[in-house]
């Protein structure tokens, strides 16, 4: 049975909005901005201090660091602290987040939770997408971007850094669909997104206890 869902997803698709309404229906925690605060209490960073830093050009790594943490919270995080750089991020994100996972009913948005699960048998991994004019028409839609920022620019430059991230902590391509158990167009609409979801995380959970509830005592499964 699936204990948890990671959500993944390219910016502007709405996956935070979509994760948090899947999280409620299921009467699941959600671990977005909340997994950030729980990563920067583990680090001994203070998560306020933090979120008050303004965007500003740093190395690459520090940059990379801050996609990873910042998940669907989409605001600027600079590492307010030279020691917990982007290696640092990584290491206590899995630890955190396999805390998380012992403790199931959960829903997890990015920070690399697709890669760092994908030995766990109970997480239902899903990637959300969506065309550009409609990643662009939900940014500006939302409010979330100040007026002065380029929403065209961050559509195109904030996945382009989560490609980068992945290939150099995990040695592995931005989304590798292998990983996932469904990819879904958010250009759906957010309800038949998390319909979808939930009808096939459900339908595999059946199939699973209708094998198991079919095997028989000294019975030998066939690879076949």
């Amino acid at each position: 049975m699936y204990r948890v869902i990671t959500v993944e997803r390219e910016y502007g698709c709405g996956g935070g909005e979509i994760a948090c309404e899947l999280a409620k229906r299921l009467g699941w925690k959600l671990w977005d901005h909340a997994l950030t605060e729980e990563i920067a209490k583990s680090a001994n960073v203070d998560c306020l201090a933090v979120e008050r830093c303004q965007e500003r050009v740093d190395s690459s790594f520090r940059r990379l660091a801050k996609v990873f943490l910042r998940g669907s919270h989409e605001r600027s995080m600079p590492i307010s602290s030279a020691p917990f750089d982007a290696d640092r991020l990584v290491e206590v994100g899995e630890e955190v987040m396999q805390h998380i996972v012992r403790e199931g009913k959960c829903v997890i948005v990015g920070r690399g939770a697709p890669y760092l699960l994908r030995q766990q048998p109970d997480t239902f991994h899903v990637f959300l997408y969506a065309p550009r004019a409609e990643k662009i028409r939900r940014l500006k839609e939302s409010g979330r971007c100040p007026n002065s920022t380029n929403i065209e620019e961050l559509v195109d430059t904030i996945d382009r850094e989560r490609i980068t991230f992945v290939k150099h902590y995990f040695g592995a391509d931005w989304p590798t669909r292998s990983l996932y158990h469904m990819m879904v167009n958010t250009a759906i609409g957010n309800d038949n997104v998390i319909s979808a979801i939930m009808h096939t995380m459900q339908d595999l959970d059946k199939r699973s206890a209708a094998k198991l509830t079919d095997f028989q005592p000294g019975q030998v499964l066939s690879a076949s």
